[in-house]
């Protein structure tokens, strides 16, 4: 037997070991080697586990700083972002720094209101308020899924008393967004009224929200999606006049015989109206009253107060006096007049005023009427709101395919384009007050733009399905060169050394099994000669014992 056999024979591990294909005693290897290394890195170093994750890097100094002091070893994962301790110190650790408040967090909320600080002045103590509110905002807009961090700026002035200086607040946040995610304009928006919400007299519009990358996500006005609604809107109407036009028009001339566009313009500015209308003045009769004054005077013989006004004119008048005067000398030319002047009545007083005869005699007196009478003036005052989103024009153009008859194409007639046009005029509802048009065409379709007739190796759907089934096809034969070129006489190899060594396992103990059967055939034919050398060796020295010892076994035959 060769050494290498009789190495084999020692050691049959082995000895498969060396029989398989090398690729395979490669990889073996190389698993066998690194398995050394790990478990040699294992026993030397201890199991190491997040203490913290997501760190920034001022609570990352100070938890570093903290570990140091404490003489315990740590170590950096996820770029710096998270810091390893050995894993039986975690949960202490964790306890010991949260004792010193650490990790503080990028955002500190009303918790700075928890320690209050005596002698702190009013401007200390509003921004401290800000910032714990900033902190809270800020806090609240990171529960959304796709923001990583966010930053709260309020701009909060000082009230003051008089009204017309007031300024009202205003606010900016910025964004960072987790990698690969978005906010759409509805969380944009929703962003923008919780700050509003959030702080007094804030108003949506002076919000501002603004991503890592310097994008505006809200319109400069605040109005975050006002934009998209708008356009979703008019995008709206065009697809419902459209639709319309194709539900009239697709059972007449066909599913994929008309094509139609439609443009609207909308008309979304707000406006305000108020008109103020006088109409022309009513009767006095049929005409309301607004205010009446009147007034009347009536005087008789009753003198108006002479004389300049003062203390004088105000005290009672003197007792009455008649002095005598000498009457001027007769006239020959008038005796009736001198008589009657030189002979005053009997018991009258002769004084530079009337006698009360003579004023009895006399009738005197003025009246006066005045009057004023205000009527209503008819008005009427109209306060019109334009409605946002004010459908101002609609442009309309229908192309129609020709008809088929006898296989070739032919144009509609003008009376059933005409019946088209009306069709189509009353499911736009036309008008020609708003500016509308409306183009309808008849003209003949190209093949490519006909629907369900094309052929099926010129249909765009089915070289899509052709080409994604190319793709399947193409991977499945690289698999099959691939497993008939590497991976199958791989396996028949390694299948062929196994069926080898099953040979040589099976000749090598049909060899053993035959080596034992020779072995022991040669035992027992050497025992038969050693027994019958003996027995003549008996019969030779003692003939006697030998013939009884056969008539005893003749005996026990039933032999006589």
């Amino acid at each position: 037997m060769s050494p290498t056999a009789e190495w084999m024979d020692r050691y049959p591990v082995l000895a498969r070991l060396v029989q398989l294909p090398r690729p395979v005693l490669l990889v073996g290897a190389a698993a066998a080697v690194a398995l050394v290394v790990v478990l040699s890195m294992w026993a030397r170093e201890p199991n190491y586990q997040t203490l913290f994750s997501n760190v920034e890097g001022r609570d990352g100094g100070a938890i570093v700083s903290a570990l140091t002091q404490r003489n315990i070893p740590y170590k950096f994962a996820d770029n710096g972002a998270s810091i390893l301790v050995p894993a039986d110190q975690v949960y202490a650790l964790r306890l010991q720094l949260a004792e010193q408040g650490l990790p503080r967090g990028g955002n500190t909320g009303f918790e700075l209101l928890d320690q209050p600080r005596f002698g702190a002045s009013q401007f200390t103590e509003q921004v401290t308020y800000q910032r714990a509110l900033e902190g809270e905002l800020a806090r609240s807009i990171e529960a959304l899924h796709a923001v990583k961090t966010a930053r709260v700026h309020l701009a909060i002035p000082r009230q003051t008393l008089f009204v017309r200086d007031r300024e009202a607040p205003t606010a900016s946040v910025l964004l960072t967004m987790l990698p690969g995610r978005t906010l759409s304009e509805s969380q944009v928006s929703a962003i923008s009224w919780l700050v509003s919400s959030s702080v007094p007299k804030l108003n949506a519009e002076s919000v501002s929200i603004v991503d890592q990358d310097g994008h505006m996500l809200s319109s400069p006005g605040g109005e975050a999606g006002m934009d998209s609604s708008r356009r979703n809107f008019v995008s709206d109407i065009e697809q419902r006049t459209v639709q319309r036009i194709l539900t009239l028009l697709n059972p007449i001339v066909g599913i994929g015989n008309v094509r139609a566009q439609v443009s609207a313009t909308v008309d979304f500015s707000q406006r305000e109206q108020t008109s103020e209308t006088y109409r022309p003045n009513e009767t006095p009769g049929a005409a309301a009253i607004r205010s009446k004054q009147t007034s009347d005077a009536i005087q008789n013989g009753i003198l108006s107060a002479q004389g300049v006004p003062g203390a004088l004119s105000n005290e009672p008048p003197a007792n009455a006096t008649a002095p005598i005067q000498v009457p001027p000398a007769a006239n020959p030319q008038a005796p009736n007049a001198a008589n009657a002047a030189a002979a005053p009545a009997a018991g009258a007083a002769v004084t530079g005023a009337p006698s009360p005869a003579a004023m009895a005699g006399t009738d005197k007196g003025s009246t006066r009427n005045d009057a004023t009478i205000n009527y209503e003036v008819d008005r009427t005052i109209n306060h019109i709101k334009h409605e946002l989103g004010t459908l101002q024009r609609l442009s309309v153009a229908v192309v129609v395919n020709y008809q088929h008859k006898d296989g070739e194409p032919v144009p509609l007639e003008p009376a059933d384009l005409d019946k088209i046009n009306e069709l189509v005029r009353q499911a736009m509802a036309y008008s020609a007050d708003r500016g509308d048009t409306l183009s309808v065409v008849n003209s003949a379709f190209t093949d490519s733009n006909l629907e369900g007739n094309l052929p099926i190796w010129k249909d765009p759907e089915y070289q899509a399905y052709a080409m994604l089934l190319g793709k399947y096809l193409l991977i499945l034969v690289a698999l099959f060169f691939v497993w008939r070129s590497i991976v199958r006489p791989v396996i028949q190899g390694f299948a062929n050394v196994q069926l080898e060594r099953a040979k040589q396992d099976t000749h090598k103990q049909v060899l053993t099994e035959q080596r034992r059967q020779d072995e022991l055939r040669a035992s027992e034919i050497s025992r038969y000669e050693d027994n019958l050398n003996t027995a003549r060796n008996m019969a030779t020295k003692d003939p006697r014992a030998v013939a009884m010892v056969l008539r005893s076994w003749m005996e026990k035959n039933g032999t006589p």
